[in-house]
């Protein structure tokens, strides 16, 4: 479906990105994950089109995105972090509006009704965009990208400044689109791509650092791993016997639960578990096993652990390229309709805001957004 090989972005010099190379396949939801700076914005804006890559090449469902971008670009629903809205419009006329400029054949007014229903905006179809809170805004965005049902749907930070409540709703959208769509996922807040993706993509320094599903990600970050266990019986006996199990890299008698029962924290090595021995070793003892919990180990501690290089003067010179890349993208993207979308929507959505403050300020906050 998706086939990115050896892309390499560089800015007056600098390297954005040098190397990243990956393949997603039909039907996929994969987490897009990496610090500011790291090359991750710069492989998005390359894939769909929207900047060129200094070498390497993208394609779409067979389709070069450079040598056949119209092709390639009807194969994308692409949500960016600021959905290209246009603010003034109704939802209605501003989903009418995106599948005649994407030259959609499926029957209007049924594919529409059926993309509302998927993205549960039915209810505010004749609202102003304006109007609509950040979640349904954000709704509306999928909604966009979901016109004429592309293969792939590309949403970066799609569930930025949503409440609690509405944070679950687009998540599980996002979980519904899995077998119909390939996705690529992007986001800051690693607890969404841990819920959501199961392969995940970690790009740090301009480089793929990590490439696999989320546990074994997790599992190969961690050299070692860690079990709690509450036993009964002498402290300095347990340690004893705890200290001799094979594999076992460390053991720390951390609490006192209750009479003559201690907990103890275990480190050993991750390719060995250790829990069916420590029964055993316990049983042999006579020592009462009173409770064994794993330890896992996070999403947040495996990213920080594959990002843990500090600043370098090559990382300063990634960000100063990323910024570069912000401000030049204008320049080298492809004059493709969902770019001019995008700018358009951007241009409206930074004019309605304004308008909105100004409203706000004259009618003392009484035009209060709808939910």
């Amino acid at each position: 479906m998706v086939e990115v090989k050896n892309l390499v972005k560089r800015y007056n010099g600098k390297t954005a990105i040098d190397g990243v190379s990956f393949n997603i396949s039909e039907g996929e939801i994969v987490g897009l994950l990496g610090p500011n700076g790291a090359g991750k914005s710069t492989t998005m804006n390359i894939i769909t089109g929207y900047i060129i890559a200094t070498q390497g090449f993208v394609r779409i469902n067979g389709f070069d995105i450079l040598k056949n971008p119209l092709k390639a670009k009807a194969q994308i629903g692409y949500l960016p972090e600021q959905p290209p809205l246009y603010l003034d419009m109704t939802v209605g006329g501003y989903l009418n509006f995106i599948y005649d400029l994407k030259k959609v054949k499926l029957k209007k007014s049924e594919h529409i009704s059926e993309i509302c229903e998927k993205t549960e905006i039915t209810d505010v179809y004749d609202r102003p965009i304006k109007k609509l809170s950040k979640g349904y805004k954000q709704r509306v965005g999928i909604a966009q990208a979901l016109i004429g049902y592309p293969p792939l749907i590309i949403l970066d930070e799609p569930t930025v400044g949503l409440d609690p409540k509405q944070l679950v709703s687009v998540r599980n959208l996002i979980k519904s689109l899995a077998g119909e769509h390939t996705v690529i996922f992007s986001s800051h807040i690693l607890h969404e791509i841990q819920e959501v993706c199961d392969r995940i993509i970690v790009i740090n320094d301009g480089k793929v650092a990590a490439d696999n599903n989320k546990n074994d990600i997790i599992e190969s970050a961690s050299a070692n791993r860690s079990i709690v266990v509450h036993i009964e019986g002498d402290k300095d006996k347990v340690l004893d016997v705890l200290r001799g199990i094979e594999n076992v890299i460390d053991v720390e008698n951390t609490a006192d639960i209750e009479k003559n029962v201690s907990e103890y924290v275990m480190s050993y090595e991750s390719s060995h578990d250790i829990r069916k021995a420590v029964f055993k070793e316990l049983a042999a003892n006579n020592f009462p096993l009173v409770k064994l919990e794993l330890s896992d180990v996070s999403l947040e501690e495996t990213f920080l652990k594959l990002t843990e290089e500090k600043s370098t003067p090559q990382e300063a010179s990634q960000e100063t390229a990323g910024d570069w890349a912000e401000s030049e993208s204008h320049e080298t993207k492809e004059d493709s309709a969902e770019a001019q979308v995008q700018e358009a929507g951007q241009d409206e959505s930074q004019n309605g805001e304004r308008d909105d403050l100004e409203g706000e300020d004259t009618q003392n906050g009484n035009d209060k957004e709808q939910e």
